[in-house]
């Protein structure tokens, strides 16, 4: 049976919404090390979230409800579990914010919520507090609205209207693995039409291209492999250009999936699988990696040993070594242990005079040994 506070206040509410929030990641709240998530004990992962009772955030993320109809096995959330649920008001959640942000605790608002009936009715009440901030609150503010899966279209073009950033969360790479965690959620009209929807509104030259569209996959929860997550991820970057994928490690013990078991996995692989797949994020958006780019073993999937740039390294022997004075920066970009910084550094030098050894770049280290074996100065 649901268990249902009696009339909490508003802190109470914001107690439960607010840590709730922590499994969306949808939203770029880290900008520094102690606002990036990071792994705590037991693999489980510390998130960066705004708390009425303490800690801070770059953003205040909260739902307005985790009351949901949906069913996904992954989430806590989902109907048939046993959680305490509350939804919060406008007024609770437009005076909330406004007192984090009055503070300076706090620079935007990332709001999400669970299904509360449909998700047209649910985004009416996502878009009612946002119209309240922008047009009776004068807020000009960073507004990051979740836009449900399923929501018309009409309610979607509105919520991009008031937003700074929205995200829609693909879950899963296709409609397969997204059947087996989902009786309820369609891929194709729920999610990918939405998605393509959102990146059409916002594209170059169109009336809402200030706005961003992120979204997230959940990974290990639907025995999709990593290539099949990064042939999607390639699709919504070079395609629908948006301009962040996140990734959430499925945690077993906060909801129920397809899987009996990892089927003799370790459970801390899945957060390894999460940091690789970030790793290609990061090499796709930054340094000109394409999905031809990414190498993946026989079952498909990122090596757990490896980074993704040095296997790639390892498997194109005939690139290296580099000439460290004359290769073009995108080229140096591919070395493993060379960084953006690192070769933004090697450029400038370059101007007034060669470079004869890997000392010259800085301090000794690790990453600078191992770019030493991939290049030569003379």
């Amino acid at each position: 049976m649901t268990a249902i506070i009696s009339k909490p206040d508003t802190q109470q509410k914001l107690e439960i919404l607010s840590a709730d929030a922590q499994y969306d990641l949808a939203c770029a709240c880290g900008t520094n090390e102690g606002g990036h998530r990071r792994r705590g004990k037991q693999d489980k992962w510390i998130y960066p979230v705004t708390l009425p009772n303490g800690g801070t955030s770059v953003l205040f993320k909260t739902l307005i409800s985790n009351v949901c109809s949906s069913d996904c096995r992954y989430c806590p959330l989902r109907a048939d579990q046993d959680v305490r649920r509350c939804t919060l008001s406008e007024e609770e959640t437009v005076n909330a914010f406004l007192d984090y942000f009055n503070r300076r605790e706090v620079f935007g608002l990332f709001l999400t919520s669970g299904v509360l009936g449909t998700p047209d009715a649910t985004m009416e009440r996502l878009n009612r507090i946002a119209r309240i901030l922008r047009c009776k609150r004068d807020f000009r503010g960073y507004i990051h609205l979740k836009i449900i899966p399923g929501a018309s279209a009409a309610a979607i073009e509105e919520a991009v209207s008031l937003s700074t950033a929205v995200s829609l969360n693909i879950e899963t790479p296709g409609a397969g693995h997204l059947a087996k965690l989902s009786s309820r959620k369609r891929f194709i009209e729920d999610i990918a039409e939405p998605i393509k929807l959102i990146s059409r509104l916002t594209g170059r030259g169109n009336k809402y291209e200030r706005v961003k569209q992120t979204t997230q996959f959940v990974v290990g929860a639907a025995e999709e492999t990593d290539s099949e997550i990064v042939r999607y991820m390639w699709g919504l970057y070079d395609r629908l250009h948006l301009k962040r994928i996140y990734f959430s490690a499925y945690q077993k013990d906060l909801g129920h999936t397809a899987m009996d078991e990892y089927k003799g996995q370790n459970p801390g692989d899945v957060f390894m699988r999460e940091h690789r797949l970030y790793q290609v994020d990061f090499l796709m958006r930054k340094y000109g990696f394409t999905e031809s780019d990414i190498c993946f073993d026989r079952t498909g999937n990122l090596s757990l040993d490896i980074d993704p740039k040095e296997h790639w390294a390892m498997l194109h022997p005939e690139y290296f070594p580099l000439d460290i004075n004359k290769a073009p920066k995108y080229q140096l970009l591919r070395v493993p242990g060379l960084g953006e910084i690192t070769v933004n550094r090697i450029l400038e030098q370059r101007k007034t005079g060669r470079i004869w050894s890997i000392d010259a770049l800085g301090r000794p280290s690790l990453r600078l040994k191992k770019a030493s074996g991939y290049l030569r100065f003379f």
